[in-house]
């Protein structure tokens, strides 16, 4: 029985009673069957205060003293024996009436013992008490080792899955973007948009993850096209256009709400506030809001960025663009959102260098183009 003896060794016990000859008696009973952290007090207005200094596990409380009794004094322990995990009260009472049981368990009592008590009795009831007590106290450790595990496994589970989308995101970019950098700069703004938006904290966290893989359709896109330096033919624009629903086909099915969010922004993030975006041709708040942040984040990106079909937009350039398109290519929320310091601070722009030598003189002109 060593599980028996070590919560003997380890138990605290506090004996409330105003008779002198049970409180020497329940201490024998209790140091015969190897307790030997034990407190007496007759006095039932010291209680609190040797619970409090004490703490004990397991109080043995005479109902009936002189005030107060124990009634009273279960109502002024009744926050610590509120749980099975904190304060066990065994009841000491010569009073076997219904009313008297009934008050002392409504107000958290575990267990009865019948004056005058039989030391037997008395010994079998504190020590399935206690046992129960300190396997339940095992119990918790037990679960709370294995939330632990459980919080470490899902926080490497997490990672992995971000990781493992990171990749994803990058590969989709690698192709038509110089400083492989596009995705998480698109990623890094639509934090900052949805946080000066004031959306929930685990949103903004969300969406920092999820935009980056608005473009990764495009991993079905050829690169004559995704790469053509000149204007697209309307079957070239219509496959281009293609990468969105691409996208959320590579990305449906997740359960998650990282991945069912990558989904929506992938599907909808080329979708206009006016109605006159792709795929579905969405107009206004029927756009989910992840994808109305992209929307913009994504072409304030590419605009300030150089492409194959273009040079980049100075970003002041950039700025009046957007704020030109709020209300018909973008919600002006989010466009208002843009504004705020923070966001610009987000906003990084190629190094200047001269345009090059371009055969078609159309691309000189910064175009608000529908390749992005």
């Amino acid at each position: 029985m060593e599980r028996v003896a070590s919560f003997r060794d380890a138990a605290r016990i506090l004996v409330v009673d105003d008779e002198e000859a049970n409180l020497r008696l329940l201490r024998r009973i209790l140091e015969h069957d190897g307790y030997s952290q034990i407190r007496l007090t007759g006095n039932g207005g010291e209680v609190r205060g040797i619970v409090e200094e004490f703490d004990p596990h397991l109080v043995l409380l005479d109902l009936h003293m002189p005030p107060p009794d124990g009634f009273t004094i279960l109502r002024a322990l009744a926050p610590r024996i509120s749980a099975p995990s904190l304060l066990t009260v065994l009841v000491l009472t010569g009073d076997s009436s219904p009313d008297a049981k009934r008050t002392a368990l409504s107000l958290g009592a575990r267990d009865f013992l019948a004056k005058p008590f039989d030391a037997t009795e008395a010994m079998l009831r504190i020590r399935n008490l206690l046992e129960t007590k300190f396997l339940y106290h095992k119990l918790e450790d037990q679960n709370a080792g294995l939330e632990v595990v459980v919080a470490k496994r899902t926080k490497e589970l997490r990672h992995s899955q971000i990781e493992i989308l990171e990749r994803l995101a990058r590969a989709s970019e690698i192709r038509d973007d110089e400083t492989g950098r596009h995705t998480q700069r698109v990623g890094e703004l639509s934090e900052a948009i949805a946080a000066a938006m004031d959306l929930d904290s685990q949103f903004v966290d969300v969406i920092s993850r999820a935009a980056p893989l608005h473009d990764v359709g495009k991993i079905g896109i050829p690169d004559a096209i995704l790469l053509k330096p000149g204007r697209l033919t309307p079957e070239e624009t219509a496959l281009m256009q293609s990468h969105t629903a691409v996208g959320a086909r590579i990305l449906s099915g997740g359960t998650s709400e990282l991945m069912m969010m990558a989904e929506r922004i992938a599907l909808s993030h080329h979708e206009r506030w006016d109605g006159d975006g792709y795929p579905n041709r969405l107009r206004g708040t029927d756009i989910p809001i992840e994808a109305r942040i992209v929307a913009v984040a994504d072409c304030v990106d590419a605009l300030a960025h150089n492409r194959p079909y273009r040079m980049a937009w100075p970003l002041p350039k950039v700025f009046d663009e957007i704020e030109r398109c709020a209300g018909s290519h973008f919600d002006p929320d989010v466009v208002k959102a843009l504004m705020t310091s923070d966001c610009h601070a987000k906003v990084v722009s190629s190094p200047p260098h001269p345009w090059p030598a371009l055969k078609d003189e159309r691309l000189r002109t910064p175009a608000f183009s529908s390749r992005r």
